[in-house]
């Protein structure tokens, strides 16, 4: 948790604003990953591609 307070504080002042979108879908690419490769749902994810 503190990973994300510090990026938190980082975008305050920094104004860093233009990273937020990238890290999420950083974020989202890796959590369908994770879910494509080690659940049930592996099947549901590779109809999206």
């Amino acid at each position: 948790m503190s990973f994300l307070r510090d990026l938190w504080g980082f975008f305050m002042t920094r104004k860093k604003y233009w990273l937020a979108p990238i890290i999420i879908v950083l974020l989202l690419l890796g959590l369908l990953i994770v879910f494509g490769s080690s659940s049930a749902l592996a099947p549901f994810v590779y109809t999206l591609f």
